[in-house]
């Protein structure tokens, strides 16, 4: 690397490193969360693959001119307000997003204004690894349960199959099944909309359809968990509640998220044969985007 570029990433390592020391045990206590809720399991994957976005970006640093900012004082000071306001509100969002803000922060002022907006995206990435707060989760959870329910249910019925929607409550002529938070599709939406930035990123061809992709993660969470639900039902209603639970529910699990990502490499192939060629020139991202 060019003499300055060498001396900015030096400066960036040893106050990104210090900032480590500073956030140690607030990011101790996030990998902790990541292996106790599966929710957020993706969260080990988030900063290995941030580096190598960093990483792949490398030859375009090294043509940017270093040129610290000021600017980067917005991030640390916001970074900084959410520490502060996470720390007497006991708010672990606000401590562990502060992380991020802080390493944007350190980004501007040692790197410059051009080399950030070249690692935007894997610095932006990191805001993924951040779980979400219990409150916020319950008032998504719960409206992805109903809907759930409500799609399984119809397709209970399309099979001929007796069952009425009360609630998150499936009745069904013997026995009843209770559409848990677990089973909301949150779960397959946290981790599939993680998969679909970054097979957005690798998919390589414009903004609208890395957009196009992202997005329809949401619904494609929705319904195969919805058909997870109809499944449970179908089998409880055929074989009784011993085969729609334990190790055949957690199979379930496995089935309906491979199904998304089967899903999502569909769509990704229709957008690849449907696209116009002069369209995706023009809204082309490049390469190294």
């Amino acid at each position: 690397m060019p003499g300055a570029h060498r001396i900015a990433a030096v400066r960036a390592a040893f106050v990104t490193a210090l900032a480590f020391g500073v956030f140690a045990p607030i990011l101790y206590y996030m990998a902790l969360h990541w292996q106790a809720d599966s929710n957020y399991s993706h969260g080990f994957l988030v900063a290995p693959l941030a580096v190598y976005f960093a990483w792949e970006r490398l030859p375009r640093v090294k043509q940017v001119p270093v040129n610290p900012s000021w600017w980067g004082l917005v991030p640390l000071a916001l970074g900084s307000l959410a520490l502060i306001v996470g720390r007497l509100g006991v708010e672990l969002m606000s401590m562990r997003a502060a992380f991020v803000l802080t390493v944007i922060g350190i980004v501007l002022m040692t790197l410059g204004k051009s080399i950030a907006r070249v690692l935007a995206f894997p610095l932006l990435f990191l805001f993924l690894m951040v779980p979400l707060p219990q409150s916020l989760v319950n008032i998504i959870a719960f409206p992805l349960q109903l809907t759930a329910a409500s799609i399984a249910v119809s397709a209970l019925q399309a099979m001929g199959i007796p069952a009425l929607l009360e609630g998150n409550i499936i009745h069904l002529a013997t026995t009843r099944l209770f559409v848990a938070e677990a089973c909301s599709g949150l779960r397959s939406l946290m981790a599939l909309g993680t998969l679909g930035v970054v097979f957005a990123y690798f998919f390589r061809k414009n903004i609208i359809e890395r957009l196009i992709l992202v997005f329809s993660t949401i619904p494609i969470a929705i319904l195969v968990n919805a058909f997870r639900v109809a499944l449970t039902g179908y089998l409880t209603h055929h074989y009784g509640t011993e085969a729609a639970e334990g190790a055949v529910h957690q199979l379930e699990g496995f089935i309906t998220f491979a199904l998304a990502l089967a899903l999502l490499l569909v769509e990704a192939w229709l957008l690849s044969m449907l696209w116009p060629e002069s369209w995706r020139s023009r809204t082309s991202w490049g390469a190294s985007s």
